[in-house]
């Protein structure tokens, strides 16, 4: 795709999508390799999620042993005009395990409080919490039937979608 216009539209409607979702769908990989799914509340970091997790919880052992991930966004069913087509971004994530009281710590548990309030704020006094940075090794963006773009690495939306092609 080389119009720049319609570029910055993209990344502006793939940016819009991702910030009016709370929640996502995680993918992690156990101990056998087998996939788990789970779900968690995120926040928008610079080019990446944040989620912060139990190590008690099956996804926060499993990303602390294998930084593979995948995220998935979607539109809610009661919204969605097709339930066959509904809109969705998913990502293949590293999970960076932040340290404790580390700025980049600060400004991800920052981004969970500005989001849902004390709360995750209030969860970080339990020793067993853990902030994770989930950074985008690549993606696509799918808004409905012949409409799906891939999206580059290390961005959430990044400069350049490439529309999908059956190739």
């Amino acid at each position: 795709m080389k119009n720049k216009a319609m570029q910055s539209r993209l990344k502006a409607e793939v940016m819009e999508f991702i910030h009016c979702h709370k929640s996502l769908q995680l993918a992690s990989n156990d101990a056998d390799g087998a996939p788990h799914a789970s779900y968690a509340p995120f926040a928008v970091g610079d080019n990446c999620l944040y989620v912060l997790l139990s190590e008690l919880a099956s996804h926060g052992v499993n990303l602390q042993r294998d930084a593979r991930a995948s995220v998935l966004i979607i539109e809610d069913e009661a919204t969605a005009a097709n339930m066959f087509a509904r809109v969705r971004v998913n990502y293949s994530m590293r999970a960076e395990q932040v340290q404790r009281d580390s700025a980049t710590w600060q400004a991800g548990i920052a981004s969970l409080v500005d989001r849902f309030g004390e709360f995750p704020g209030q969860l970080t006094q339990l020793q067993d919490f853990s902030l994770f940075r989930l950074v985008p090794t690549g993606g696509r963006y799918i808004k409905g039937f012949g409409r799906a773009y891939k999206l580059p690495g290390n961005t959430l939306a990044g400069d350049d979608l490439q529309h999908l092609n059956r190739s």
